[in-house]
């Protein structure tokens, strides 16, 4: 008698296996071998079944009792669906190799089904031997770290899915202090819609927003982006051929500058001036063979002199008369680098007027593209897209479509260039088609939505469906995470964030609001003057 089969002589054994499916077993539940009562189990449990060559472990997703009996209870039939995870192999004889994902060789009928104990949990989500990093402890042993896989985890994307009030910001901010604690030299670029980040990372995090360091010049808008921040989506034809026009005019004596004389396009990005553009308007109004309106050459210029005048619109215009080539600075601001300490560039967009929002994500993104597609030796950025259904939405009539295609061209060719993308939602049904799948590793949170919880389940390995009806019933701070960025599938318990560290995301607390009156009204003042200046001072 080997070591296994005494090892297994000490193990509880639960039941026998009824059914066989592809990811699934069936097993009848029965007292073991001894007599002695069953031990109760719970959805969850970690149980593996020995096999002709491999101790195989899986997970109780379903219990139940097809025929109950009113006469007692030793009588009815209980059966334990359990979703396998994977195997361990046996060696020479004796030794077990350690465990992997995947079911080589399947259980039999009639095979016993013992519970796990403590030490096949630690073995079986013990980290492998890559880079990985704890985010907080597996829900079977809260004495068991649960790991990210960091490689896998960035380099194919990963999502983070779940209702409001769930835990998804902190989530994701414990995720990436854990990936920044065990890499300090990170470029991460996290876009934040409500300024909920600023004080999740410290010290270690660098804050942008229009008010304060973002600096977005225009001519780093390509024309389509351009386009939609000057007209808007109430313009025809003629306007855009106008500014087409115009700024390419402008462009041209910069082109010889930089050496691509005719190579330029309007799309290059490359300094011109603002005021070339209108001069090129003003000529072309008075020109006698124009082939368009006079009226369309009014409106381009009036939307440009009230775009320069708008002080919501200073960090892409900017108040500077001279015109200097800052792509570089402004490229290393917002990728970190060097990184000096602070590998998290934290874009706070909450100032930046909605009606152009998703123009400037669709710049950003662009942006990180094309800077890593260029480079010669490409320094892998993560983008991260908090509600990223607002600029990615489903709807055609809805969003940018410019933006679209820059996440979406992240999401299917960022990996070959270093760029990877962690998508953020509340609402994955109005996410765009696509982006959800192309994330090969997900965090849902608790998610009661039946049409959010079919999206996730479509955009994962069928494996992995068992332990998404877990969603309903998670607590706060817990999660289903599955994919290639863990060691295996599992339901993890985040490790809580410090109380100075927490997104500013709570819920608004109606009660204690309410409980006084409100006796300053100077803040109404304050509101009134920061609304009218179109600027948020920080919270």
């Amino acid at each position: 008698m080997d070591v296994a089969e005494l090892q297994l002589q000490d193990d509880m054994r639960i039941g026998r296996i009824i059914a066989v499916s592809a990811a699934q077993v069936v097993a009848l539940l029965q007292a073991n071998g001894i007599g002695s009562p069953v031990p109760a189990l719970e959805m969850g449990a970690l149980v593996k079944i020995r096999t002709r060559s491999s101790t195989v472990y899986g997970m109780v997703c379903g219990l139940r009792v097809p025929l109950p009996s009113v006469a007692s209870l030793d009588d009815d039939l209980k059966i334990i669906e359990i979703e396998l995870l994977g195997e361990k192999t046996r060696g020479a004889p004796g030794e077990e190799q350690g465990f992997r994902r995947g079911v080589s060789v399947f259980p039999a009928l009639e095979d016993p089904v013992f519970l796990a104990g403590p030490r096949d949990i630690a073995e079986v989500y013990a980290p492998p031997q890559v880079t990985t990093t704890p985010i907080g402890t597996i829900h079977q042993d809260a004495t068991v770290p649960a790991y990210l896989l960091v490689d896998d985890l960035l380099g194919k994307h990963f999502s983070i899915v779940g209702t409001t009030g769930s835990g998804k910001s902190c989530a994701v901010a414990t995720i990436l202090r854990a990936v920044i604690g065990r890499m300090p030299n990170a470029h991460v670029l996290l876009i934040d819609p409500h300024n909920e980040y600023s004080r999740a990372f410290g010290s270690q995090a660098v804050v942008l927003s229009p008010s304060d360091g973002l600096h977005l010049p225009y001519w780093l808008f390509n024309f389509e982006e351009l386009t939609e921040l000057v007209l808007g989506r109430g313009r025809d034809a003629d306007q855009v051929k106008i500014l087409g026009e115009a700024v390419l005019t402008a462009k041209h004596s910069h082109f010889v500058k930089a050496g691509l004389d005719q190579r330029g396009t309007v799309d290059t990005p490359v300094p011109y001036r603002m005021s070339d553009v209108l001069r090129f308007l003003d000529t072309a109004m008075g020109a006698l063979n124009r082939g368009e309106s006079v009226a369309a050459y009014q409106i381009v210029k009036s939307r440009i002199l009230a775009l320069q005048t708008d002080g919501r619109y200073a960090f892409v215009f900017g108040a500077s008369l001279s015109l200097r080539d800052d792509m570089s600075d402004v490229l290393s601001q917002l990728f970190r680098i060097p990184v000096n300490g602070q590998p998290v560039t934290i874009l706070d967009i909450s100032g930046v007027p909605s009606e152009v929002l998703n123009v400037v994500i669709s710049v950003i993104c662009r942006l990180t593209f094309d800077f890593s597609l260029w480079s010669e030796a490409p320094i892998p950025i993560t983008i991260v897209c908090e509600e990223a259904h607002r600029y990615a939405p489903r709807d055609r009539g809805l969003g940018f479509e410019p933006a679209k295609r820059a996440l979406s061209r992240i999401a299917k060719e960022g990996r070959k260039y270093g760029v990877s993308l962690c998508v953020v939602s509340q609402r994955p049904t109005d996410l765009a088609p696509g982006l959800l799948s192309e994330c090969n590793t997900l965090f849902a949170l608790r998610m009661s939505n039946h049409e959010d919880q079919e999206i996730v389940r479509g955009a994962l390995p069928e494996a992995s469906h068992g332990l998404m009806n877990f969603l309903p019933a998670l607590r706060n701070g817990e999660a289903i995470a599955v994919g290639e960025g863990v060691s295996m599938p599992m339901r993890i318990c985040f490790t809580p964030l410090p109380e100075n560290s927490r997104p500013r995301s709570s819920t608004a607390s109606f009660a204690a609001a309410w409980a006084n009156d409100v006796e300053d009204s100077s803040a109404i003042a304050q509101t009134i003057d920061r609304w009218r200046r179109g600027v948020r001072d920080a919270a």
